[in-house]
């Protein structure tokens, strides 16, 4: 599904540039955190709307998460490169590979594990949004996107009725988008709504702000107009 539209108010954007945000080297793992999480506290940037963490994860080759506990969270996993294996206590078992998506609804708990099996890094956005209602059954899920571009953003997640989308217990829309140098695209965000993106590969601007690769932004509101300075592939997450 494509979402453009012709709104006339354009929305506010604030940049935080890849290098402001929270910063985290176990060795095995280098984060980076968009919003307040673990040992980095901004109460500037405890969330955008329902979206609550936004990390950026670099994870070193056969080397993960152990399995560990979560509840009453909807969490996206999107990798930019490599790929992650997931486990859980479910008995799901799954590989997820660049450009594609798995979602957990932890509800009333959850336990699993991520590794990096692969011999190369894995880069990820790991992704926590409130859900609509708390103690739902948990459960797991993922999915191979095409490499659709310059067709606006596809919803790669959803708490609507949106078809071919993963769905998630919440009332946001997790979207994707792949550009060409010198195409556009528009989206409009309702009123009552907010959205936080991020630049995943390349170099875009929003109107005349620039965002370079790994920037966010969050953006208020109204209408944007996309354009690519060069091949991008964007995320966004648009939330009440």
């Amino acid at each position: 599904m494509t979402i453009t539209s012709l709104q006339s108010k354009s929305a506010t954007v604030h940049v935080r540039p890849f290098i402001s945000l929270g910063k985290a080297d176990h060795g095995w793992l280098k984060a980076n955190h968009h919003f307040s999480f673990a040992s980095y506290y901004d109460p500037e940037r405890m969330g955008q709307g329902h979206i609550r963490v936004w990390n950026d994860d670099d994870i070193a080759p056969q080397s993960g998460f152990p399995p560990h506990g979560h509840d009453n969270m909807e969490i996206i996993t999107y990798v930019r490169e490599g790929a992650i294996t997931h486990r859980d206590n479910m008995g799901n078992t799954g590989r997820t590979m660049a450009g594609d998506v798995q979602v957990m609804s932890a509800g009333t708990g959850v336990q699993h594990s991520e590794y990096n099996l692969e011999d190369t890094p894995c880069r990820l956005f790991q992704i926590w949004i409130v859900p609509r209602q708390r103690n739902v059954a948990p459960r797991w899920d993922q999915r191979q996107f095409p490499g659709k571009t310059d067709g606006g953003f596809n919803i790669l997640a959803s708490g609507y009725d949106d078809d071919d989308a993963l769905m998630i217990h919440a009332d946001a829309r997790v979207l994707g988008a792949k550009l060409v140098k010198g195409n556009s695209i528009a989206h409009d965000i309702a009123e009552g709504r907010n959205a936080y993106l991020v630049v995943s590969k390349g170099r875009i601007s929003i109107g005349e702000t620039m965002l370079t690769e790994r920037d966010g932004a969050a953006i208020s509101a109204g209408h944007l107009q996309i354009t690519a300075l060069e091949d991008a592939e964007l995320v966004m997450v648009d939330s009440v």
